[in-house]
């Protein structure tokens, strides 16, 4: 017997055929959420994440495959099973659903028996993924994918968590502009297993580090919670003996920032920024920025 735990979010603009899916699966111990049309299971989903979707593929405005694929982009429903509806049972409308993100497609009549019956095998499998994920969190493996875009396609829990409190993700779970153009800029140059990114501009410093790149479309990253710049500079002042402004021209030099980049973060012009490296360099007893920067993350290693 299902849980009156288990939401269902029924997607149709048939009020005839609502009412009856209503009647079968309260009857089945489901909670109905309904939603007229693809924009407004949308507006739903922003603020209610429901176990399971049953959506209709023919829909006026939004059809039910556009719907999906909306619906997919918010990595909240990543693990969520979508159900088609249809009337049709042609091969083409089969696999436009199945690319669109559905797991599964019940034709028109729906038999209740059927329906339910295919939805709890759904819930259990998408408990399994989600159990899964849930333990990779408490065994500290921050696991996340990205297409090769940079868009962020699924994440355990505790990433989701990290990456809202860091300010990398809004309250919709989409990442920011800010670090959407880092890791896109940065997969554009299609890095090997083992690089890593540091995440700029947030309040919490996260590193990223590529661990594979699966079927060429999609990159597994681990999420690695990095130190804050003060906790840095404050190491490497320690370390090499350098003033607290030096300390921060090191660690973006560590970061592989430009002179001009340093300029514009730290608010000085390059020549400044290149005088600090001058002094940098006697300190740490070295001859360029490259062997700067190799011994600043040997020092931050450590912290």
């Amino acid at each position: 017997m299902m849980s009156s735990s288990n939401v269902v979010l029924v997607v149709d603009d048939s009020l005839d055929s609502i009412h009856m899916l209503n009647d079968v699966l309260e009857d089945a111990k489901f909670t109905v959420l309904v939603a007229l049309e693809g924009s407004q299971a949308l507006t739903i989903t922003q603020n209610i994440r429901p176990d399971i979707i049953l959506l209709d593929a023919i829909m006026p405005n939004m059809d039910g495959f556009e719907t999906c694929k909306r619906l997919k982009q918010n990595p909240q429903l990543a693990d969520v099973p979508i159900i088609f509806m249809t009337g049709l049972s042609d091969t083409e409308h089969i696999v436009m659903g199945l690319g669109a993100g559905g797991v599964d497609y019940i034709t028109k009549p729906i038999k209740a028996d059927e329906l339910v019956a295919r939805m709890r095998v759904h819930l259990a499998n998408a408990r399994i993924t989600q159990s899964a994920r849930a333990a990779l969190d408490s065994a500290g493996q921050y696991l996340l994918t990205l297409d090769t875009s940079g868009q962020l396609l699924w994440a355990t829990p505790q990433v989701y968590e990290l990456l809202k409190t860091g300010g990398a993700i809004s309250e919709s779970t989409q990442l920011l502009n800010t670090t959407s153009n880092q890791l896109r800029d940065w997969l554009s140059h299609k890095p090997d297993a083992g690089r890593q990114l540091t995440l700029t501009g947030l309040l919490q410093t996260f590193t990223l580090e590529i661990l594979s790149l699966m079927d060429g479309k999609e990159y597994l990253l681990r999420l690695n919670k990095g130190h804050e710049p003060e906790q840095d500079t404050q190491a490497l002042k320690q370390q090499f003996a350098v003033t607290g402004r030096e300390a921060d021209v090191l660690l973006w030099i560590a970061n592989g920032k430009t002179n001009r980049e340093i300029g514009q973060i730290l608010e000085m012009s390059p020549r400044t920024v290149n005088k600090h490296l001058e002094q940098i360099f006697k300190k740490l007893g070295v001859e360029n920025r490259t062997s700067a920067a190799a011994a600043a993350l040997k020092c931050l290693s450590k912290v």
